[in-house]
């Protein structure tokens, strides 16, 4: 557990500038410049995610049961990733709806699979991967809606296309990660395919 949670540290600390040192960061990006930041965000960022994997594979060998939920929460967790994987395109797609109505759609889309993934596994390093990302989620959101409030930020207006396309990709991005390559990558099959 203790390789997953300094994976954790490295890699939402790093997302967590935004949030807790933001004049900080802006002070770095003038001091390095932003292309040197970006690299050095990019480059932390990575080594963090890669460390998560490494320990969450550790930590899955204890296999510790916090809670049991029953089977059909299965079903209930696919539902929600459908939701998680359209809130997460809708960041990069143009004139769509999500983003028009929740203005960080990405960030709401890593809360909804937190707690997806919350109310299908109880095992405690589950619970402690999803519950430090669901909170991370949770302030970042408030931090990014701050942000936007005294920024006074205005939103692209959506239209049909734009939002069809977002619903279009985030249902492609689903099918793909859920049915082929959840399996292999995590080693685990949602659904059972």
């Amino acid at each position: 557990m203790l390789i997953l949670l300094l994976g954790l540290v490295l890699f939402l600390g790093v997302h967590s500038t935004r949030i807790f040192a933001d004049d900080w960061r802006t002070a770095m990006i003038s001091r390095l410049g932003p292309l040197p930041w970006k690299g050095l965000y990019a480059a932390a960022s990575i080594l963090g995610f890669i460390v998560i994997v490494w320990g969450f594979r550790i930590a899955r060998q204890d296999t510790l049961v916090l809670y049991s939920t029953p089977r059909w929460m299965t079903h209930v967790t696919a539902l929600l990733m459908v939701i998680s994987m359209i809130l997460f395109v809708a960041a990069y797609i143009p004139n769509n709806w999500f983003k028009a109505k929740f203005h960080h759609p990405q960030v709401l889309s890593v809360k909804t699979w937190s707690i997806a993934h919350l109310l299908a596994n109880g095992v405690a390093a589950d619970v402690l991967l999803f519950g430090a990302f669901l909170l991370w989620a949770v302030l970042s959101f408030r931090a990014a809606r701050q942000r936007d409030r005294a920024n006074n930020t205005v939103y692209a207006r959506p239209n049909a296309i734009g939002t069809s396309i977002t619903v279009a990709a985030g249902l492609v991005a689903w099918s793909v990660f859920a049915l082929l390559l959840h399996g292999p990558l995590i080693g685990v099959r949602p659904l059972g395919y």
